[in-house]
């Protein structure tokens, strides 16, 4: 990675898109968490299931409203 200048990929990185992916495409949470070996959803949830585009199409409306569109 040092010769190429790619961004340095941490196992915490793999991780997460190793479950935000099946999350978000229909996974059920619990099966997720117990994937991950966490004994609480809220765990899996909070620190390794990212957002997704669609997700944040919400707040981008909103924040447009906010910064003085209609």
């Amino acid at each position: 990675m040092d010769a190429n200048g790619p961004r340095g990929v941490r196992l915490y990185d793999a991780r997460a898109s190793r479950l935000t992916y099946p999350a978000h495409n229909g996974v059920p949470d619990h099966l997720l968490a117990m994937w991950a070996g966490h004994t609480d959803v809220k765990t899996t949830k909070k620190w390794y299931v990212k957002p997704d585009a669609a997700d944040l199409l919400p707040a981008a409306g909103a924040w447009g409203g906010l910064a003085g569109g209609v």
